[in-house]
């Protein structure tokens, strides 16, 4: 027998500030958590699996109308003529309290939210034991209180958490590890935590990741895990890919480069690897350029040629199916910055300065403050884009300047030899 485990599917999630972007394939992205889920029951469809699991946030929130309800039903309705049954349970992105409209889902088992609940399939020798979030915000330990396991059945436990702690998602529904094992089911389908990871193999604790990726925070292959049982064990779990859109981050070593056209195809080169693995996905990429190089000049001076460069000539890789998200500068000069503050001039006294400003925290937070004003006068996204990364705290501010010391002075230097 073989069950297929799904997580995070965030349907139809919203691409806040994507239509910033000059020459972003909106649509494409725009649906393709629609197009992974498409993805997700033809893999159920065409492994014979008996059932499908998804431990919470089908949804984004509450749909802005029913065609993201319709969308999923259609779906199910394809599970239901293939005979796959579906157990699902609501995460904090589609709490009861959250998501308001309802449908009626035939062959769709939604384990309630109010306690844990449990649905028995005696045909498969298989009980999935769950419990939906009735609250956006679960601060509780939900698992506690699951049944006990079923004499002489597969037990599955269906749980949106976050453990004790996984970086980078609220701590909602927490519990211990160690806890769940000794709940005694074979298989805990777990979800909420976006990167697929298996915590422990006896018995299985599992994320399978999110569906598909929803910015360049994801990246990675995404998908669900395809588990096969043999006699009420685990004979094998593979993770499948389902995702149609995939994001990477790009760093690009300009060490050793001399010029700006050196930079860019070594650029070209690694997207054109990134590509090739996506197998004909949509490839999203973020390029970073660090290194110390002797590049670092000219890239700070040309800094918008470079970006256009990179992204024409992307738009030729894989038939066009590579779009560059951003391109970041966090190269470095060759420059000796101590023979700089050592100068007689503007430029020497400016070098000094900014060390001095570095190590006092009275006149880093004056001229923060100073500077506080402009996070209100920006667009949101990109007023809390700066609020984190200018003003979180002294150790962000002093990466600020030195940033300012890598842009600002070869940017002065330029044409001088000295």
């Amino acid at each position: 027998m073989k069950f297929v485990h799904a997580a995070d599917l965030h349907l139809d999630s919203p691409l806040t500030g994507l239509e910033r972007y000059e020459g972003a394939p909106v649509e494409q992205i725009r649906r393709a958590s629609r197009r992974a889920l498409g993805n997700l029951v033809d893999l159920c469809i065409g492994e014979g699996a008996a059932l499908l699991v998804i431990a919470g946030d089908v949804f984004d929130g509450d749909w802005r109308d029913y065609a993201t309800g319709l969308f999923f039903a259609s779906q199910m309705a394809r599970l239901q003529q293939a005979d796959v049954r579906v157990v699902w349970i609501r995460g904090n992105h589609d709490a009861a309290c959250r998501v308001t409209k309802h449908l009626v889902l035939p062959g769709v088992h939604e384990l309630p939210c109010d306690a844990p609940g449990s649905v028995v399939f005696e045909e498969l020798g298989v009980v999935v034991h769950g419990q939906g979030f009735a609250t956006q915000a679960v601060t509780r330990d939900l698992s506690a209180a699951y049944p006990e396991p079923v004499a002489g059945a597969f037990n599955i436990g269906l749980l949106h958490t976050a453990l004790d702690g996984m970086e980078g998602h609220a701590p909602y529904a927490p519990c211990k590890a160690e806890a769940l094992v000794n709940k005694g089911y074979e298989y805990w389908a777990l979800g909420h935590v976006h990167q697929h990871t298996v915590v422990t193999r006896e018995p299985w604790l599992v994320f399978p990741g999110n569906l598909q990726g929803r910015n360049v925070r994801e990246t990675g292959a995404k998908g669900a895990v395809l588990v096969t049982l043999e006699h009420g064990r685990v004979q094998n779990l593979e993770h499948r890919a389902l995702d149609v859109a995939r994001y990477a981050v790009c760093r690009i070593d300009a060490a050793g480069a001399s010029s700006t056209d050196e930079v860019v195809e070594r650029v070209l080169r690694q997207l054109e690897g990134e590509a090739s693995a996506c197998d004909g996905r949509l490839l999203a990429a973020r390029i970073v350029l660090e290194g110390t190089t002797r590049a670092h000049r000219a890239l700070v001076v040309e800094q918008e040629q470079v970006r256009e460069q990179i992204r024409s000539a992307a738009m030729y890789l894989r038939d066009g199916q590579v779009w560059i998200e951003k391109v970041l500068f966090a190269t470095r000069a060759e420059v000796d910055f101590a023979a700089l503050r050592a100068r007689d001039d503007a430029i020497g006294e400016l070098s000094q300065a900014l060390v001095d400003l570095r190590a006092s925290p009275e006149q880093l937070e004056t001229l923060f403050a100073e500077l506080g004003d402009l996070k209100h006068r920006l667009p949101s996204e990109l007023g809390r884009e700066l609020e984190r990364s200018l003003f979180a705290d002294v150790a962000a501010q002093r990466r600020v300047l030195d940033d300012v010391e890598q842009l600002l002075l070869p940017r002065l230097l330029a044409g001088d030899d000295a």
